[in-house]
């Protein structure tokens, strides 16, 4: 059977929690690079979201299918616990992470510097400044979660932690956002901890083109 062929870009968020996945399981894969909206995503993917998957005669849609797809097709640590009390924790902070937090720290915040909607194309300062409560307010419920254990589920790493961490790469670039994540200390060393896993290392976004996706 061929390599999985995982097709998104590789700083999109989801795209690289994938792509930590099979870092992680030590799987061979392959990514193939295109826009939103493209003729690939597209026939896979209703909306042309990324990221989609095609392995085989599989083809799938939206991360967290992906990403379970994978963990009980290939063998490697187990990502999605079989504990059911285990397994509850991974998919209530993957399901926090993707309905609310993912859309303030990234959609809301981050986009107000990467795609803001002011006139001349510097960051949206109303929108940074409205969304900060709601940054740090999200930030010190992660802390908290992960203050016992240094995991967002039980004493392992998980598929909760993947889905969280590239977040917690992008949140950190601009000056609110890494001011808040030092401010909630647990979380800080934490993202810290795990930023050194190979994975996450081997998974780096590339620098953005010059003139676009600018923090300033």
């Amino acid at each position: 059977m061929p390599k999985p062929e995982i097709i998104g870009s590789a700083r999109s968020t989801y795209t690289r929690v994938v792509r930590m996945v099979c870092e992680e399981k030590g799987i061979d894969y392959g990514l193939s690079e295109c826009a939103l909206g493209a003729p690939e995503l597209l026939a896979i993917h209703p909306l042309g979201k990324m990221p989609v998957l095609r392995h085989g005669d599989v083809a799938l849609f939206e991360s967290r299918a992906i990403a379970s797809y994978l963990d009980r097709s290939f063998p490697g640590p187990q990502l999605f616990p079989s504990d059911p009390h285990l397994a509850a924790f991974t998919e209530q902070w993957v399901s926090l992470v993707n309905t609310a937090i993912d859309r303030t720290l990234i959609r809301t915040y981050l986009y107000a510097y990467i795609a803001p909607k002011t006139p001349d194309g510097k960051p949206d300062r109303a929108a940074i400044d409205a969304v900060m409560p709601a940054v740090r307010q999200q930030l010190e419920i992660l802390d908290r979660a992960v203050a016992v254990t240094g995991y967002l589920a039980g004493d392992q790493f998980t598929f909760a932690d993947i889905n969280l961490l590239p977040i917690l790469d992008r949140v950190r670039l601009p000056p609110e956002g890494a001011d808040a994540l030092a401010a909630a200390s647990h979380l800080a060393t934490y993202y810290a901890r795990h930023a050194a896993r190979p994975s996450f290392v081997r998974t780096v976004p590339p620098a953005a083109p010059p003139g676009r996706a600018r923090l300033n």
